[in-house]
């Protein structure tokens, strides 16, 4: 649903603005301020989005806490939104897990997945549902000859959606279930979605594909705030996936501009640390395949190269071992910068799952999505299409770093690295896009499929474009990625002047 401005965008952009004006406005009690949001966010006695006004907001306010680093509660617990909101109010709270939390009263009970028939059943002579069906489970209706499917005896195969010649039959699935690559979402007692989270790795689909808005995650708006007003040195570093996210207009300077506004220090394009895992991955192939692994899989994605190690732990060790664009990014920013602090700012909501690590937790203090920076700079008022361009733009990355952010650029970035540096090497690639299909690819090879091979895995149909923290359509984001890549002034991720600062790096 990423550019399609539904409720369930409004109400989140609603949340994400009001609780960067909570932190701006230093003057308002934070307790007394949260308790009064879920009233001026769905006003009067009207449900706007669902017919209980009453419910609207205690899902709001389960939202506002979410989005201010604050654990979820159930609709069992009786305490105030404010409970225990100072822990937020401090400029440095790290993501505590769950990070991803099913609001349960928010829940629309789906079911989990069921075969029916629609009104365009048209009674038709032949019945080739009931011919097909393999336990008897589709009877004809005596009144009308329309087919009627015994729930209990249906084993949800789909062959008689399959043959039925008017698409009359229909197979429904839990939407954010169907979205879950790693089979991590199931039913309570209640009916309600509930996360696994020894499964889940926090890709965020399930986020996005909720039609009810009953799945969120959450934020450290409120702390980056906090944060820059501390007087901390805040540095942002912005991911390859930014171009277009806040508007057609916004070019890599109008958002620069818009950012030193918000008081950050610098920007820093995390393309340029992208260059540096790719190079890092070339020289790694190199040095192991497949003389000490069969194969070597990309690290870049968080998501996936945690379902790699939790599926196929005996294979963990041809995971790469590279540092991700977003920890070499930071690490470059920290060498110059010792005390400052760096918010990631990005697509991905597994990043800030992976900046909970403790080993990336000194590199990378906060983490964002695209989404609820947007917030921040409406709660400024800045409008980012007119404010005036920063001539020095972003930084000097190479157009394969930047095209990191699309499925099938890491994997191209690398190849073409080691093209460069050892031309008479071979490389070959098998990529995938989406959990399901990245547990294939990772079958396949551990089958022996795949022997020398280089494997990018993206959680995301269609790479970081499609993380949960976009906001535009993804096909529109990767043209848009694209161009702004071809305007890099170097090609290949070897050739830009930090590729010199690796080593120092990954010491």
């Amino acid at each position: 649903m990423r550019g399609v401005e539904t409720r369930i965008q409004e109400i989140r952009h609603r949340i994400f603005r009001e609780v960067a004006r909570m932190a701006y406005h230093t003057e308002w009690p934070v307790d007394k301020r949260i308790e009064a949001l879920p009233y001026k966010i769905i006003p009067g006695e009207v449900g706007n989005f669902r017919n209980d006004v009453f419910l609207e907001r205690a899902i709001v306010g389960e939202r506002l806490r979410l989005a201010m680093g604050l654990p979820y509660r159930s609709a069992a617990e009786h305490a105030p939104l404010s409970d225990n909101i100072e822990a937020a109010d401090q400029d440095e709270t790290y993501y505590t897990p769950p990070l991803i939390n099913v609001i349960k009263f928010a829940c629309n009970g789906c079911k989990e997945k069921q075969v029916l028939v629609t009104e365009g059943c048209q009674g038709c002579l032949a019945h080739p549902c009931v011919e097909v069906c393999p336990k008897d489970a589709i009877r004809l209706d005596r009144y009308n000859g329309r087919s009627v499917i015994d729930q209990d005896k249906c084993i949800k195969c789909g062959r008689c959606v399959d043959v039925c010649a008017y698409h009359a039959i229909i197979k429904q699935e839990r939407p954010c279930a169907a979205a879950c690559g790693m089979n991590a979402i199931h039913s309570d007692v209640n009916g309600k979605a509930d996360i696994d989270y020894e499964k889940c790795v926090s890709c965020g689909m399930c986020l996005v594909n909720c039609p009810f808005g009953a799945i969120a995650d959450k934020s450290q708006i409120f702390q980056v705030i906090r944060a820059i007003q501390s007087g901390e040195r805040v540095y942002a570093a912005v991911a390859p996936a930014f171009v277009g996210q806040f508007g057609p207009k916004v070019t890599p300077g109008k958002l620069r501009a818009a950012m030193k506004q918000l008081g950050f220090a610098d920007i820093f394009e995390v393309a340029i640390g992208a260059d540096l895992c790719a190079t890092q991955e070339a020289e790694d192939f190199i040095r192991e395949v497949p003389e000490s692994l069969p194969f070597m899989a990309t690290s870049c994605c968080p998501a996936w190269s945690v379902m790699a190690k939790k599926l196929f732990p005996d294979y963990a060790r041809c995971v790469s071992m590279a540092l991700t664009p977003m920890t070499l990014t930071a690490r470059l920013i920290k060498k110059d910068h010792p005390n400052g602090k760096v918010v990631f700012i990005g697509p991905c909501a597994a990043k800030k799952l992976e900046a909970m690590r403790k080993s990336v937790r000194s590199e990378v203090d906060f983490v964002l999505t695209f989404e609820e920076m947007a917030g921040i700079f409406d709660a400024k008022h800045l409008d980012l299409a007119t404010i005036q361009e920063d001539p020095d733009g972003v930084n000097d990355a190479s157009a394969d770093g930047r095209n990191f952010a699309v499925s099938g650029g890491v994997a191209q970035a690398v190849v073409n690295v080691i093209r460069e540096r050892f031309p008479e090497r071979d490389i070959q690639v098998a990529s995938a896009e989406g959990l399901q299909e990245c547990r294939k690819l990772m079958t396949g090879a551990v089958a022996g499929k795949y022997p020398g091979y280089l494997l990018e895995g993206m959680a995301c149909p269609g790479g970081c474009v499609a993380g949960a923290g976009t906001m535009q359509p993804i096909l529109r984001s990767k043209t848009a990625v694209n161009q702004y890549a071809r305007q890099a002034k170097h090609k290949t991720s070897n050739e830009t002047e930090h590729i010199k600062e690796l080593d120092k790096l990954v010491d």
